[in-house]
């Protein structure tokens, strides 16, 4: 459905302080193919500076990510595994986990501090509590082809000199590489 356009993801929107639309994307690793809509990082040999700032601000937001999961699925063990359920009960299922997740949250903050990941006075990783048990794995390996786009190249590319811009950088992200 990603590779037709066929979810209903907003059209291309430009990037905070920039003018080129560019479209939605899902953030993945290695094992997944690098298309518009999904970024993955360079390879790890012969990154140039600007690539490496790319690669650590991409596993910034890949983080939030794992957030999200790892503490749904601490929570809600159901989720660790494949629901073999119809896709409407599935909906079902992921809304009523993320409701009582949001209203343990609100009701005790201190627990939800902790067990997400946070940054020290370095912007250096503590891992949050949920990393402690069982993670989640970043998909299913046995499908398709880790085929890259040229289009995928294009707009990571692009996503790349945004990152290095004086548009789209952050101050520490130079001493983060």
């Amino acid at each position: 459905m990603l590779e037709e356009n066929n979810l209903g993801l907003p059209d291309p929107d430009p990037l905070p302080g920039d003018d080129m639309n560019t479209p939605y994307f899902l953030i993945g690793d290695d094992a997944f193919p690098l298309r518009t809509w999904m970024m993955k990082p360079y390879s790890r040999r012969n990154l140039t500076n600007e690539e490496r700032i790319f690669n650590y601000r991409l596993s910034r937001a890949r983080r939030v990510v794992e957030n999200a999961f790892g503490l749904l699925a601490m929570r809600f063990q159901c989720l660790l595994g494949c629901l073999n359920q119809m896709p409407e009960t599935v909906d079902l299922i992921i809304l009523a986990c993320v409701t009582l997740h949001n209203l343990i949250s609100i009701r005790y903050p201190a627990i939800a501090r902790l067990a997400v990941d946070q940054e020290d006075e370095h912007n250096q990783l503590v891992p949050g509590e949920w990393r402690q048990g069982r993670q989640l794995a970043d998909g299913d390996r046995t499908h398709g082809r880790n085929v890259v786009t040229s289009a995928g190249v294009s707009q990571r590319n692009y996503i790349k000199h945004y990152f290095n811009s004086r548009a789209g950088s952050v101050e520490w992200q130079q001493n983060m590489i």
